[in-house]
């Protein structure tokens, strides 16, 4: 959200993208991390690998007391507009911010109608597309099934037949494509879109799953390993699954429900985006080692089904919010197809 706030419109897709970069980078060096420990002897390994959090959360605690505020919170929490201004022409690198500032002031006032943000979301049919994305993005994004890849790759890799070092390294494999592929989605969210990238992101990742539930379930079955061979095309396909979602679901599937939200119940929309989101995560957590020794390699069929799900939605349902202000963002609902019947029902119920 803070990023979302503070960056121009135009380039808003690739400041956001920029975070799943950090995120997917962070990753990759906790796979590091694991890889290196694994090899301490006397079972300190694990304790090292997670001491070692505490760096990053150092950092983070460190870097916030420079973080300047955003114009819009200054504005919504009554500082004097010139102050808002002077922030606004440092963070944009320019004099002439009069009509950004103007919107976001005119913004501010109509959120200041609004005393409380949770409430209207949860019961006016104005914001019922809102409240639909703020539940629905991170279900869906959980469902895509990274989790196979991200949490368990490591065991999914030693059912396959690796060992554990080759296992470990593996994820790390992933992680460095996944990387590259965060970079490619930096530049290409502001020229192709968002909806573009969660339609292609999500074939990529259907094609991949698929073929790799084929293999498995052919070349594996409930008992045995894969040849170097075969394991080594999963390991490929898993490679261009998380391709697939390191310019879709994972960057953009934060960046939309930032950005979709109008100003007075964004801190609550927001809030239930995250909240969804950390409880689809230990959902899937705790049940996804169960789904994996009952579905055995149908997990991968389950998940590809989902993603088909998903992408239909997004396709059907999320209007496109490339280059649009947040400020206008509310427009969008109002011209969209399905949703403008009920943003128009809600309106009325207001009045």
């Amino acid at each position: 959200m803070y990023l979302v706030e503070i960056a121009p419109s135009k380039y808003r897709g690739a400041f956001n993208n920029g975070f799943h970069l950090s995120l997917t980078f962070g990753i990759l060096l906790a796979s590091l991390v694991n890889f290196g420990t694994e090899k301490i002897k006397g079972g300190w390994g694990w304790r090292v690998s997670i001491a070692l959090t505490a760096s990053p959360a150092l950092i983070i605690t460190l870097g916030s007391f420079f973080l300047p505020e955003t114009p819009s919170s200054l504005i919504e929490r009554g500082h004097d507009h010139r102050k808002a201004e002077l922030l606004l022409q440092k963070i944009r690198g320019m004099c002439d911010v009069q009509e950004e500032l103007n919107d976001l002031i005119e913004a501010s006032s109509i959120s200041k109608t609004t005393d409380h943000p949770l409430r209207d979301l949860l019961l006016h049919s104005k914001y019922r597309p809102q409240l639909v994305m703020s539940v629905a993005i991170p279900f869906f994004q959980q469902m895509t099934g990274i989790n196979v890849v991200g949490f368990y790759a490591p065991v999914l890799f030693r059912t396959i037949g690796l060992g554990e070092s080759a296992s470990l390294l593996s994820a790390v494999v992933i992680g460095v494509v996944s990387m590259a592929a965060d970079a490619v989605a930096i530049i290409a969210v502001d020229r192709c879109g968002r909806r573009r990238l969660f339609f292609w992101g999500g074939v990529q990742m259907i094609m991949s799953f698929i073929v790799v539930g084929i293999i498995l379930a052919v070349k594996l079955g409930d008992h045995g390993t894969l040849s170097a061979v075969y394991a080594f095309v999963v390991l490929i396909l898993l490679c261009s699954y998380s391709v697939g979602f390191s310019y879709s679901w994972g960057p953009v599937g934060w960046l939309v429900p930032s950005e979709i939200f109008q100003l007075e119940i964004r801190s609550a929309a927001q809030g239930i985006t995250v909240g969804m989101s950390f409880i689809f995560t230990f959902v899937i957590a705790q049940t996804l080692l169960a789904m994996l020794c009952h579905f055995k390699a149908g997990i991968f069929f389950f998940f590809a089904g989902w993603i088909a799900l998903m992408t239909g939605f997004v396709h059907l349902f999320l209007p496109e919010t490339k280059n649009v202000p947040l400020e206008k963002i509310g427009l969008l609902w109002k011209e969209h197809w399905f949703w403008h019947r009920v943003v128009r029902v809600g309106e009325d119920e207001k009045l």
